[in-house]
């Protein structure tokens, strides 16, 4: 099973030839490669599977997503 993880790109840069990114997971920030998702723009959500953003989302499911993240954490709380 794999797991993708939504995240706001905060940044877009060139890595000798590859997009990368400044991706956003809450208050952690990654560097992702966002080949697959090249069109992607600052400010839009992507989901992120080890290390490599797969596809964009658009905001309205990017916050449902979030927030079921967030239920399933607090759910998890002793």
């Amino acid at each position: 099973m794999c797991l993708g993880i939504p995240g706001e790109v905060l940044e877009r840069y060139d890595d000798r030839g590859t997009a990368m990114g400044r991706v956003a997971f809450g208050s952690i920030t990654k560097e992702v490669c966002l080949t697959l998702v090249d069109s992607v723009d600052v400010g839009e959500y992507v989901i992120v599977h080890a290390g490599v953003a797969i596809t964009v989302l658009d905001e309205v499911t990017a916050a449902e997503t979030i927030d079921l993240f967030e239920q399933m954490i607090e759910a998890d709380q002793p």
